[in-house]
């Protein structure tokens, strides 16, 4: 192992709340002989009162069709990775993602200009279940990518100090997806656990391929809003409450008081693309 996988594969290994292990391992059993692991991320991790919180996972599976069957899901999951599902156990709520062990791969890599998966790896997450070490060290070497990536696609700055690297680095990345989240939210990823980032930044400076191509932020921008809409407008078949969710994250990150009406439940896809550009105008989600 390199010193950046040691890291991860510590950082992975770290504790969780006895709840959050009992939630994965749940999960993991609805889908008997395609589950591989799952991880745990997002503002979660730093809670220890998880009644009333939305809690996050990414389930790592084999393949689409042994998680699902022929269905037009694993065709979804496919083309527009990953899909999103709710999921409640032993009175918590959850949403998890779904991604192939290639796709976790592959999108945690430079080998995509899709921000989503390697910006959220870069981040910290915990490992909380896997079916055996072949699947825990594949997910390690997978999210051993993300930060090297994250760092190589802002590129470096003569003079720059790590961590303000870490936090242009992740301001790009929120700059790509409709996010309701304020602009500040960047900067309170890094400042939250900064001697996280300064202990990660040499290992993953020094992973950084050497012919690594920064690209455009600003073709990654075109695509990334697009792409996020189109993860919407699926999300209003797989994901049952989704318009519900959708409202209740922007009200919790941007301050407003989005009510959703009874025809929006039922019409969820009309309702997110009549809702998305009134809230883009009002700069509810940028």
């Amino acid at each position: 192992m390199s010193s950046l996988e040691h890291l991860v594969a510590e950082e992975l290994a770290a504790p969780v709340e006895p709840q959050v292990s009992a939630m994965a391992a749940a999960l993991a059993a609805k889908y008997p002989g395609a589950s591989r692991a799952i991880l745990f991320y997002g503002s979660c991790l730093r809670e220890s009162q998880l009644d009333g919180l939305m809690l996050d996972f990414y389930l790592i599976v084999s393949n689409y069709e042994a998680a699902y069957g022929k269905s037009w899901l694993a065709r979804a999951n496919r083309l527009i990775p990953p899909n999103v599902f709710p999921f409640e156990h032993d009175g918590l709520m959850a949403k998890y993602a779904v991604l192939s062990e290639e796709d976790f791969r592959r999108l945690n890599s430079p080998d995509t200009r899709n921000v989503s998966v390697w910006a959220r790896f870069a981040q910290p997450s915990r490992l909380v279940w896997s079916v055996d070490a072949t699947a825990q060290q594949a997910a390690i070497d997978s999210v051993s990518r993300a930060a090297p990536t994250l760092l190589a696609a802002a590129g470096s700055i003569d003079g720059e100090a790590p961590l303000d690297w870490w936090r242009r680095a992740f301001a790009l990345t929120y700059s790509v997806e409709l996010r309701a989240e304020r602009k500040s939210r960047s900067n309170s990823v890094v400042d939250a656990d900064p001697a996280r980032y300064e202990q990660f930044s040499a290992p993953a400076m020094a992973a950084i391929p050497p012919n690594a191509v920064r690209g455009s932020w600003a073709r990654r921008r075109i695509e990334g809003k697009l792409l996020s809409v189109a993860r919407l407008a699926k999300a209003a078949f797989t994901y049952s409450g989704g318009i519900d969710y959708l409202a209740w994250k922007i009200n919790r990150h941007a301050g407003t008081q989005i009510e959703i009406k009874p025809w929006q439940r039922k019409w969820p896809l009309v309702a997110a693309f009549v809702l998305v550009p009134k809230l883009l105008a009002k700069g509810a989600v940028r």
